[in-house]
């Protein structure tokens, strides 16, 4: 349920981002450029931190007994 809510409000803050950006750019490029800066980090922690928590545990690890 928190990875859910997580992902609403980094999808609601994505798009708010894009508005900030958008209104003062005059071409493409002064739109993507920044916003892809900005929202590929958050976008890319977000995977990992889902990746990390929502990762079944290892059970068959064997055990290495040192000599």
């Amino acid at each position: 349920m928190v990875v859910v809510a997580a992902a609403v409000v980094l999808a609601v803050g994505t798009v708010a981002v894009f508005g900030l950006f958008d209104p003062r750019s005059h071409s493409n490029s002064d739109t993507l450029r920044p916003f892809v800066l900005t929202m590929v980090p958050a976008w890319v922690v977000f995977w990992l931190v889902c990746r990390l928590f929502l990762a079944r545990p290892r059970r068959n690890l064997r055990r290495v007994s040192l000599p």
